[in-house]
């Protein structure tokens, strides 16, 4: 589990920054970066654009890392942000995972890799409703070996790489992701079982 929030935050911090002093929310730069992000997978990947894609989606989905911090400088500010950015999360990591659906099942012609790149999708979403059932019912549930960074990574350099002509790299990361994603959420499945089991002390 990669751990690269204290270092993205120290770059990002100035800009951070500056936007709060020109009268940017952390909202807006949430929203700004998901209506990015599911443009550039499904206007972009979606048809085959793979390089400028995977550039495109990932500068939008570094934005999560700027309204953090944005959101940090700027002080407590209720769970609204943090609800609105975890939401819209899910919606531009579904958009990225749809636009390699739609690929595969059109130009792609892979009937295989449109259903790991659905796989793809829905561990995603089950993974983050795990933790966040799992926090609803009093639990914590941090662990697995691919969480959201992981997974952007993963899928995201799968898309630049092909995008620069290895076009086996994309199937060869999508069944590594998927794999990962299958043995997060298993993970998660004992870890909250594990709490739930225990004696109440």
């Amino acid at each position: 589990m990669l751990n690269l929030r204290p270092a993205v935050s120290r770059v990002v911090g100035p800009l951070a920054a500056s936007l709060l002093r020109a009268g940017v929310t952390p909202d807006m730069v949430t929203v700004t970066g998901v209506v990015g992000a599911v443009a550039g997978s499904l206007g972009l990947i979606a048809r085959g654009h793979f390089l400028v894609g995977a550039f495109v989606v990932t500068f939008f989905v570094l934005t999560d890392a700027l309204d953090g911090t944005m959101a940090r400088l700027r002080g407590p500010a209720g769970n609204w942000g943090a609800f609105l950015d975890s939401t819209l999360d899910r919606i531009a990591d579904a958009a990225i995972f749809s636009a390699l659906v739609i690929w595969y099942a059109g130009r792609g012609d892979d009937s295989v890799l449109v259903a790991v790149s659905l796989f793809c999708l829905v561990a995603g979403v089950v993974t983050s409703y795990a933790k966040a059932r799992a926090e609803g019912l009093g639990m914590t549930c941090n662990v697995g070996i691919a969480e959201r960074a992981e997974r952007l990574i993963l899928v995201l350099a799968g898309v630049g790489f092909a995008g620069m002509g290895l076009d086996i790299a994309l199937p060869i990361l999508l069944w590594v992701l998927a794999v990962a994603s299958a043995v997060t959420v298993g993970q998660r499945l004992v870890e909250v079982h594990r709490q739930a089991a225990a004696p109440a002390s």
